[in-house]
């Protein structure tokens, strides 16, 4: 079959349910990865066919589009921070909001005034520890590893499976990270205490389920993405409490946040005696994430 009739039926049976360009965006995601056919390939071939055998694995993807999976998990890879992460039904996929969060930290982490409170040879020495809460795919955690090799990180989930993938995605990136199995609503202390902590924890509340895509409510692991429209700050008290035990004095603790309760997170993180508080936003100009400094009194 001609190659652009392929495109024209991917149109057919998903505009309805998604953007144009998204379509797009899958079959040309999709070509490539199961045929290694470049996004190019039609303005510079538009006559070219691909073979039935060729065609079967791009037309099953058509078929699980239609219900509303998402495309990172029928190529089972989600690209972040400029590397491939496994991803399945067991962790949620990495968004470029989290990116943000990564990179923020990277460059506070960088600069001159952290440097200054870890002389270069401790940094070298890798006496900068960093937590990763709710780590899911550890793409949070394994970015940090990758662009701050000076670090020491560790990443708790609760999820085994989640924590498997991880420990798959660590060694595929090649890094070192200590991924531990735990619950962060019922785990109070390390033996020892971190130069960072991050998580980017369930926020989402189930009021908000009715605004958001079919292929994240249907597929990504509801016990990563929601909490309860009573008490929707669940995580980040016991984040905020755990923090506030296993910060070292003038550490740092980084959030991933929702958008609507921005005010309501900051006042419980001066709740545990958080100060410096900053607010950042994303790039669609929402309130989307947090840093706090630790101080003990």
């Amino acid at each position: 079959m001609l190659l652009k009739e392929i495109k024209n039926i991917y149109h057919n049976e998903l505009d309805a349910s998604y953007d144009k360009e998204e379509v797009n965006s899958f079959f040309f995601m999709l070509i490539e990865y199961y045929s290694g056919l470049e996004r190019f390939v039609l303005a510079m071939q538009p006559n070219l066919t691909i073979t039935k055998k060729e065609e079967q694995p791009i037309f099953e993807a058509l078929a699980q589009l239609r219900l509303h999976r998402p495309i990172q998990y029928i190529i089972g890879t989600a690209h972040f921070m400029d590397m491939d992460f496994k991803v399945d039904e067991n962790v949620l996929i990495p968004r470029p909001e989290t990116e943000e969060l990564v990179r923020w930290m990277i460059e506070k982490i960088r600069n001159t005034k952290y440097e200054a409170l870890l002389p270069d040879a401790q940094v070298r020495n890798g006496n900068l520890t960093i937590l990763d809460i709710g780590t899911g795919s550890g793409c949070i955690a394994i970015s940090l590893a990758k662009n701050l090799p000076e670090a020491q990180v560790c990443a708790l989930d609760i999820s085994k499976k989640a924590l498997e993938i991880a420990k798959q995605n660590a060694l595929e990136n090649e890094v070192k990270v200590e991924f531990i199995k735990k619950d962060i609503l019922n785990f109070d202390a390390f033996d020892a205490k971190f130069d960072v902590i991050v998580s980017n924890p369930p926020y989402v509340r189930e009021q908000e389920k009715k605004a958001m895509h079919q292929n994240v409510t249907e597929h990504e692991p509801g016990l990563a993405l929601f909490v309860s429209d009573e008490n929707p700050l669940i995580f980040y008290e016991a984040i905020a409490r755990f923090a506030s035990k296993n910060l070292k004095e003038n550490g740092s603790l980084y959030l991933e946040i929702n958008q609507y309760l921005a005010k309501e997170t900051q006042q419980l993180l001066r709740k545990r005696n958080f100060s410096e508080i900053e607010l950042r936003k994303d790039m669609f100009g929402n309130f989307r994430m947090m840093k706090a400094k630790h101080f003990e009194i």
